[in-house]
C-alpha cells in the first residue's frame, strides 16, 4: 500500500499561505488586469496590450502625422542648440539667470535656441535668446496639467507623444547644455548620452551647467566606469561647468561642421 505523502506541520498550525505575487501573463491579460491604473481612458485603452488591427493602424498613423508636423514646421528653423532643465526654477533662481545668460550666448553665435517650451529653465533660455533678437523655439508637451508654452518662443510645435517630441529636441541640434532638473531632465540627459555613446550622434557636445549639483551624478558616472559598466571614455563624454565661457566653447567646437539652411520650395507650400 502506498503511503502519499503529507506536509510538514509545526506547532499544531497549518501550513504558511504564500502569495504568488502580481499576476501577469497571457492569464492576466484575458482577466483585465494591465496596467497600473492609469489616469485616462485613452492611456486605459493603450495599456490593454495587443488592440485590434485597424485601432494600431489608426495609432500608428496619428503618431505618423505628429512626425510629420514637427518635421514640417522645424525644417527651416537652422541649427539649433537645445537646453534642458527643470520647468520650476522661478525667475529670481540663479540657476533661471544662468539659463538666460546662456540662452542669449547662444543666440549671439548665431544658432537657434531649442527648449521644451515651457516655464522654469525653458522659460529663462528662449527669454534670453530674445533678448539678443536670436530665434527661439519650444516643443512643448501637452500634460495632463496643462503646461503652456513660454511667451519668448517665436515657433513652438505642442506634442502629445514624449517620443516623438524627444526626437524633435535631438533631430536639429548641434549641442546639448543640460541645467539642473528633475526626471524628466534626466530622461533626456541620459537618452542623448546614449546615443553619442553608441555614435548614433556623433561628437555632438553635452554641457551639464551647475557643478554642485551634477557633482553626485557625475561622481556615480565615474563609479560606473571603474566598476566597468561602461567604457572609461564614456565618463569624458560630459562637460561640467558653471563658466559660460566654457560652456559656448564646447558648443562652438562641436558645430563647425554644420548643414547649410534647407531652401524652401513654393510648390510644397513652404
Amino acid at each position: 500500500m502506498n503511503e502519499q505523502p503529507t506536509t510538514p506541520r509545526t506547532g499544531g498550525t497549518a501550513p504558511e499561505t504564500i502569495s504568488a505575487g502580481p499576476r501577469t501573463g497571457p492569464v492576466a491579460a484575458e482577466q483585465g488586469w494591465w496596467g497600473k491604473n492609469p489616469s485616462t481612458a485613452e492611456t486605459r485603452h493603450f495599456l490593454e496590450g495587443p488592440l485590434g488591427r485597424l485601432s494600431e493602424l489608426w495609432r500608428a498613423m496619428r503618431i505618423f502625422a505628429e512626425f510629420m508636423r514637427g518635421f514640417r514646421t522645424l525644417h527651416f528653423v537652422g541649427p539649433c542648440v537645445t537646453m534642458f532643465g527643470s520647468a520650476r526654477f522661478k525667475e529670481d533662481h540663479r540657476y533661471y539667470a544662468m539659463a538666460r545668460d546662456m540662452g542669449s550666448r547662444v543666440a549671439d553665435l548665431g544658432l537657434t535656441v531649442m527648449t521644451g517650451g515651457g516655464p522654469g529653465i525653458m522659460e529663462a533660455a528662449n527669454r534670453g535668446a530674445k533678448d539678443r533678437s536670436g530665434l527661439s523655439l519650444g516643443c512643448n508637451i501637452i500634460l495632463p496639467m496643462e503646461q503652456q508654452p513660454n511667451p519668448y518662443v517665436d515657433k513652438f510645435v505642442d506634442f502629445k507623444y514624449f517620443f516623438v517630441r524627444k526626437v524633435m529636441l535631438v533631430k536639429y541640434s548641434y549641442a546639448f547644455v543640460i541645467f539642473p532638473g528633475g526626471f524628466g531632465t534626466l530622461d533626456e540627459l541620459f537618452e542623448t548620452l546614449t546615443l553619442v555613446q553608441t555614435q548614433k550622434i556623433k561628437n555632438f557636445p553635452i554641457v551639464l551647467m551647475g557643478v554642485d549639483y551634477w557633482r553626485p551624478m557625475v561622481e556615480f558616472i565615474q563609479g560606473m566606469a571603474e566598476r566597468g559598466t561602461i567604457s572609461p571614455g564614456d565618463a569624458e563624454l560630459l562637460t561640467v561647468t558653471d563658466d559660460p565661457l566654457v560652456a559656448i566653447e564646447t558648443i562652438r567646437a562641436g558645430v563647425m561642421r554644420m548643414k547649410p539652411v534647407p531652401k524652401k520650395r513654393w510648390w510644397l507650400g513652404e
